[in-house]
């Protein structure tokens, strides 16, 4: 098979295996049921009013993923085709500021979905090169680690959801895998059993050693949706996935707040009280549940994140409270948290 083909059979395979599983309905339609629950008009609520704002590629990746997770086909296509016009030359979509190696990889299943979908050369040959790029090109460490900036030698928390998910969505589960483990040596604390936020590794020291929450839940949610692309016969590296995950879900639980949220650091409570974290964790625990790999007793723990985010979406549809785009260092709003606002509500379908 040539390599055309094979990403051809690995967009619909992978990322047909990414969904299959999901607590939505059916890809191609709404299903009657959604289009009268209070689930289904949050997300379109929280798609109208992502829609409206202003995108950057990892935005792009995660709200596409929003909505392939949805149901949201046509929408996604439209996405993937937008994300096609700011493709630069090295193979990233998406860029419209030059941003890091693999935040624009956070949308690569969702736009390889696009692929299977329309039988779009020209969407299949860009989703190509930017597959081309995470594998052959984007700047590494000695033992093959991604970075995650263009401007210093650094590994993020965010990571996890970055390259990982899309490798694994298009069949390369070994290299998905190599950069989970690389990441979790570089930033997991195996006390707190949290995630720190970066690690400079020209310096071999951290230079954000905070467990910010985003990051965490990045992380989480990153791992999720790994564990989902794994084929049955890769059950041992299926289990070291969960253990991680569950690990971290663990560690950030021991910090929840009685109202359901989390602060932004998450072990710092003199940080501003966070929406997104909760969203991200919630929408891990659903779907770990649906796959199998949580207990439902978690599933209390979900139900009052989700509730609790609720009471955070504003008449327009804006997740409020969510640590603030552009500069992430203050409670707003985020595209990111209407990523997950979506992405937690499809989710949660199944437990209603």
């Amino acid at each position: 098979m040539n390599r055309r083909s094979f990403l051809y059979a690995a967009a619909i395979a992978g990322t047909q295996n990414l969904v299959s599983r999901s607590s939505s309905a059916e890809l191609t339609q709404n299903t009657p049921s959604r289009k009268t629950s209070e689930s289904a008009e949050r997300i379109e609520r929280a798609t109208s009013a992502a829609l409206a704002m202003q995108r950057r590629d990892w935005e792009q990746g995660i709200f596409a993923q929003a909505l392939l997770q949805s149901g949201q086909r046509e929408r996604l296509i439209q996405l993937t085709k937008a994300a096609m016009m700011q493709q630069v030359p090295d193979g990233r979509m998406a860029v419209v500021v030059n941003g890091g190696p693999t935040d624009p990889a956070m949308g690569g299943a969702a736009y390889a979905q696009a692929v299977a979908w329309t039988g779009d050369a020209a969407v299949h040959e860009a989703v190509e090169r930017m597959l081309d790029w995470i594998l052959n090109k984007a700047p590494r460490n000695a033992e093959g680690i991604l970075y995650h900036t263009f401007e210093a030698p650094q590994m993020w928390s965010d990571g996890i959801n970055g390259a990982p998910p899309f490798l694994a969505a298009m069949g390369h589960y070994d290299e998905a895998l190599r950069q989970i483990e690389g990441y979790r040596k570089l930033l997991f604390n195996p006390e707190k059993k949290l995630m720190a936020h970066i690690w400079d590794d020209g310096k071999h020291q951290f230079s954000d050693p905070a467990f910010w929450g985003g990051g965490n839940g990045w992380t989480a949610a990153g791992l999720a949706r790994v564990i989902r692309s794994l084929p049955a016969e890769r059950k041992s590296d299926r289990n070291h996935l969960v253990a991680f995950a569950r690990g971290v879900i663990d560690g950030c639980l021991l910090y929840q707040r009685s109202d359901g949220l989390f602060h932004n650091v998450i072990d710092q409570p003199d940080t501003f009280v966070e929406t997104n974290l909760a969203q991200m964790l919630a929408f891990t625990i659903y779907q770990g549940m649906s796959d199998g790999w949580i207990p439902i007793t978690y599933r209390a723990f979900a139900d009052k994140m989700r509730t609790a985010a609720r009471s955070k979406m504003d008449a327009y549809g804006f997740v409020q409270g969510a640590c603030s785009a552009p500069d992430f260092d203050r409670p707003g709003i985020s595209t990111e948290a209407q990523a997950f606002c979506i992405l937690m509500e499809a989710a949660g379908q199944a437990f209603e």
